[in-house]
């Protein structure tokens, strides 16, 4: 069984005269964390959007489980599986936990005309938020009454739901407090280890160390180093990001991680 889920390689995309990303490459491996870190203007937006069809590299290759893929837009990506959980969450505050859920995935019943599967859709959300033991007091809730905390276990909770390749965590706790950061934290800990995989990018480096099995570090529109979590300090993360500390012998023992 190939233990690779997503392989990129050689990705480039300019903008005009900006090249934001320059033969960036990098794996990630199926039912683990894996971490994108860089400093800003290093490409790591820029590589997740081509991994979620916002954009299309210039040049290069994505594989999903071993076959080349080409994303025409975000919705091809989901397509193939993978889900993407922004920043800003992009929850609507006015509808339920579980209409966010199935939020332009609607299950539907043909009696002449669509109708709703309502019930199906609110046990099925039950069981889900249950499951991973999401803390929200109800799927009936309306996520704008519900804290940053739970509209991101929320927003997490949908790419569970959907994903079938990888989730995509864009900064996940940059608006939360410590608690709240603890609660997702946990969250995320139990998606994987219910077989699911992972990339998380975060600026916060004690966060990678506490969540991520592997961490690729991004310089100036490229992939400088690859390392597995545990043979890394975050002093060294630190430094390899700035570029104080050299790519690949950041220490000794330490390994691109392919």
């Amino acid at each position: 069984m190939n233990d690779i889920k997503v392989e990129v390689s050689d990705l480039r995309k300019r903008f005009g005269s900006v090249e934001a990303l320059r033969g960036a490459s990098l794996t990630v491996r199926t039912g683990e964390v894996t971490a994108i870190v860089g400093d800003n203007g290093a490409g790591k937006s820029t590589l997740v959007k081509c991994l979620t069809g916002l954009y299309t590299p210039d040049s290069g290759e994505i594989r999903i489980d071993g076959e080349p893929v080409q994303f025409s837009s975000p919705k091809h990506a989901r397509a193939a599986g993978i889900e993407t959980v922004y920043q800003d969450l992009a929850l609507c505050d006015q509808l339920s936990v579980w209409q966010n859920l199935y939020l332009e995935r609607e299950l539907t019943r043909f009696i002449g005309f669509p109708m709703l599967r309502r019930r199906e859709m609110q046990r099925e959300a039950h069981r889900l938020v249950s499951d991973l033991a999401v803390n929200v007091p109800s799927v009936n809730r309306p996520v704008k009454r519900l804290s940053g905390g739970q509209r991101q276990a929320v927003a997490i909770a949908r790419g569970v739901m959907w994903a079938r390749g990888m989730i995509i965590l864009d900064e996940p706790t940059a608006a939360l407090g410590l608690r709240e950061t603890a609660q997702v934290e946990a969250l995320i800990q139990r998606v994987v280890d219910g077989g699911q995989t992972v990339l998380v990018v975060s600026h916060n480096f004690e966060q990678v160390k506490r969540l991520s099995s592997q961490v690729w570090v991004m310089r100036a529109g490229n992939v400088v180093q690859g390392v597995r979590t545990d043979d890394v300090t975050g002093e060294e993360l630190v430094g390899l990001v700035t570029g104080a500390i050299p790519a690949v012998s950041a220490r000794a023992g330490v390994s691109n991680g392919r």
